[in-house]
């Protein structure tokens, strides 16, 4: 296998955060693609590399550290390697809290309670997490939590983000009263009025 440094660097975004270039590679897998990144998982590994977008390439370094801050928390993935431009971490099997509404999964009050721990002692660890929302929360193959995405975890302003979606959880999302099933549109109809909006 190649390197992480080589890897990471045979990736190429157009100007709109798209990749232009990816050579199918049979080391990597593209899983997602986010504002600021992609994340691929390694083949034949449980590692997940995250390249990020030119004009974001200093915050490989800011998460790195974060991801330091967080190291021994279950609910946070262990940093392996870094580079300029990339950041190397466990690759979370399961699925994204967006997903398992998208796919009719429940989503247990147990989840929530796991979410506001693993928030908890990201504080006590000095940090402000921020950012955290449904397409950032994993529930694992293992029926755990695990929170990915943690670059803004050392901005200064609240993010009101986890606490909102904890208050539709109960509001409307325990009682019955979404459908078990949101269609990915409805799902992001939704995410863009809330971004409008705050």
């Amino acid at each position: 296998m190649k390197s992480f440094d080589e890897l990471a660097n045979s990736i190429k975004f157009n100007n709109r955060k798209e990749i232009s270039v990816y050579e199918k590679d049979d080391d990597l897998e593209l899983v997602g693609v986010g504002r600021s990144a992609a994340v691929f998982k390694v083949k034949s590994t449980k590692l997940a590399l995250k390249v990020f977008f030119p004009q974001y390439t200093h915050l490989a370094k800011e998460e790195a550290n974060i991801y330091r801050m967080l190291h021994g928390i279950p609910y946070y993935p262990t940093l392996h390697e870094e580079g300029s431009n990339y950041i190397v971490i466990d690759y979370i099997d399961g699925m994204t809290l967006y997903r398992c509404l998208n796919q009719g999964v429940k989503v247990s009050e147990e989840v929530i309670n796991e979410v506001d721990h693993a928030i908890k002692l990201a504080k006590q660890r000095g940090l402000n997490p921020a950012d955290v929302h449904l397409k950032n929360i994993f529930i694992t193959t293992e029926k755990t939590v695990m929170i990915v995405d943690v670059v803004r975890f050392k901005q200064k302003e609240q993010c009101p983000k986890w606490k909102d979606l904890k208050k539709a959880y109960y509001k409307y999302y325990r009682r019955g009263l979404l459908p078990k099933k949101m269609p990915a549109i409805l799902l992001n109809m939704i995410g863009n009025i809330y971004r409008k909006i705050k």
